[in-house]
């Protein structure tokens, strides 16, 4: 096989992947991300690295639940390096409203110590969402912020539903473990 030949058939397998998936793709990351420019660049990033890993001959097996993983990972990585002020910011995936921790907390007019112990939780709660690992956070967003449920989430990444679960409940655990002693401080303090 001439380099060639190669370059042509992987160029082929890429223009109708990209075909096959794009519209849907694009929904997936609109869903997800408000800003319409954002989201673009989510989209090509993640084409990108589809004709980067064809590019460096890694084999990909389902294209689309692949491009789906990587488009999330973007996401995530994008809603890190951002950093909202509070978790308001994230909207749910078939909703355009806020989370419900919003109306947990105290509301930021509420008084100063009211609005110290926000920022406290909130703080401690995006440190702990940082300590998990990335595919406990990504089944935790996935199912917990973006509201979307473990058959879909099983079909998406080719898991099985009891994976995500498993994957969820260390996560949960762990988010528990690490915000008690912080709830012990507000309630006793």
């Amino acid at each position: 096989m001439s380099p060639d030949w190669m370059t042509a058939e992987q160029d082929q397998r890429i223009t109708e992947t990209v075909r096959r998936e794009r519209t849907r793709l694009r929904s997936f990351i609109r869903r997800r991300v408000r800003d319409e420019g954002e989201a673009e660049d989510i989209l090509q990033d993640v084409f990108s690295e589809l004709v980067e890993a064809y590019r460096l001959m890694k084999p990909i097996e389902q294209a689309g639940a692949w491009l789906f993983r990587v488009a999330r990972n973007r996401i995530i990585d994008k809603f890190r390096k951002k950093r909202p002020e509070t978790l308001s910011d994230l909207q749910s995936a078939d909703h355009d409203e806020p989370l419900i921790l919003e109306e947990l907390l105290a509301s930021p007019d509420a008084g100063p110590e009211d609005s110290y112990a926000r920022t406290v939780l909130m703080e401690q709660i995006e440190s702990a969402l940082d300590e998990l690992p990335e595919e406990q956070l990504q089944v935790f967003v996935a199912h917990e912020i973006e509201g979307r449920s473990f058959k879909e989430l099983a079909a998406e990444t080719g898991l099985s539903v009891n994976t995500l679960l498993s994957r969820k409940r260390y996560a949960v655990l762990h988010l528990r473990k690490r915000l008690e002693a912080i709830h012990k401080e507000f309630i006793e303090g």
